[in-house]
């Protein structure tokens, strides 16, 4: 096997989309290592079967999203790791598989790899149980005790776990029972050269004296439900917002803007090009985090209130433990779910424009800073040096 070979396997987005996985591959190549790839192709953008980006190898297959509940997760996975083992195949020996959850399946191409000598990082963006939990209000049913299961399996087939923050961390420390020198942070981190100021687009605002935004994916963890609930309560209409991305609930949350007499102050843009998100972050007095509290969220790095503070711009957050260690004071924070709160939060940083100028200084230092990519790169490095060592 010539040279250090690295595989990395992602369900959840295409790549670059994915800008964790793409920031993590670059790293590596410039390390020296030979990357490849292997994701799903995206809708839009990342749609081509093969593809050689800045000497990254990227292999892709078609995945339909999972609609129905479970079953319908169930044969989403499934058609994605047959067609994960179909590539690996193909790309042939490798030193390390480096595989991102969700799902929990990916140790499975790493020990049909082990025979000849691979080694198997596991990269954990998810929570898997607790993001069971959080989506599907089921409770600790057969399913759970299943994915609860195939957590175990991952960890143990693990030779070095990334995790995304602290709380991940402990989690592998103990419920997976890792040692301490197996397991590494490597947060998520903005692209700093992505996320940057351009000239204010006051047309975006529709008239208004001020702009919310809010920028993610909209499933039925994500709260967009709980963030159009507040602006309802909200005493005034001096603003507009404008609610950017899309998922698995985005037709319902257009619909309840509706449903609570928002359609002509609240704008659904769907997935967009940098440069009109840029306009509207730039251009965006406040933006929204509405992530309720649940079993995951309460533990999880939220990317979109790192690409906030990258673009100088405060935050309104329930309260959640990693929602404070990410974002300290450049948030304030509503109890969590709690709704009448989170509005009364808005409309008193709409009229502190210092406060909101203080908070987005303090945010976009701190992502430049403690919480910025070079960090994280240092702790990649050192977790290949661990698994190859």
């Amino acid at each position: 096997m010539p040279g250090k070979r690295a595989l990395i396997l992602v369900e959840n987005l295409s790549v670059p989309l994915d800008r964790r996985v793409w920031q993590e591959s670059v790293t590596l190549r410039d390390a020296g290592w030979e990357v490849h790839v292997i994701c799903p192709q995206g809708a839009k953008q990342d749609t081509e079967p093969e593809a050689v980006i800045d000497g990254i190898a990227i292999h892709r297959y078609p995945l339909t999203a999972a609609t129905g509940g479970p079953l319908g997760y169930l044969k989403e996975y499934g058609s994605a790791l047959w067609h994960t083992f179909r590539l690996a195949r193909k790309i042939g020996p490798v030193h390390v598989v480096h595989g991102c959850n969700p799902p929990d399946l990916f140790f499975l191409v790493a020990r049909w790899l082990r025979r000849r000598g691979t080694r198997f990082v596991f990269d954990q963006h998810d929570l898997v149980p607790e993001l069971y939990l959080s989506r599907f209000n089921r409770g600790e049913d057969l399913l759970y005790r299943a994915v609860c299961r195939l957590e175990r399996l991952t960890y143990r087939a693990a030779h070095v776990v990334i995790a995304t923050n602290e709380s991940y961390r402990q989690v592998a420390l103990t419920r997976g029972g890792k040692r301490p020198d197996e397991v590494f942070v490597v947060r998520s981190a903005p692209a700093v050269e992505r996320f940057h100021q351009v000239p204010p687009d006051e047309s975006v605002k529709r008239g208004k004296p001020y702009l919310l935004c809010y920028l993610g994916v909209m499933g039925p963890q994500d709260g967009v439900d709980y963030a159009l609930r507040a602006l309802a309560k909200l005493p005034r209409d001096d603003w507009h917002a404008v609610f950017v991305g899309g998922g698995d609930t985005f037709e319902a949350m257009v619909a309840l803007s509706r449903e609570l007499g928002l359609a002509d102050r609240v704008e659904f843009t769907g997935r967009i090009p940098d440069a009109d998100l840029m306009r509207y972050l730039s251009t965006a007095d406040v933006c929204l985090s509405p992530d309720p509290l649940n079993p995951l969220n309460d533990v999880s790095t939220m990317n979109k209130v790192m690409e906030y503070m990258a673009m100088a711009k405060p935050i309104v957050s329930f309260e959640l433990r990693e929602a404070r260690v990410s974002a300290g004071e450049a948030a304030v924070y509503a109890p969590a779910n709690d709704e009448a709160e989170f509005a009364k939060l808005i409309a008193y940083l709409l009229d502190h424009p210092d406060e909101r100028r203080r908070m987005g200084e303090l945010g976009q230092a701190r992502v430049h800073g403690p919480l910025s990519w070079d960090e994280s790169r240092k702790a990649l490095i050192a977790a290949y040096a661990k698994v190859i060592a």
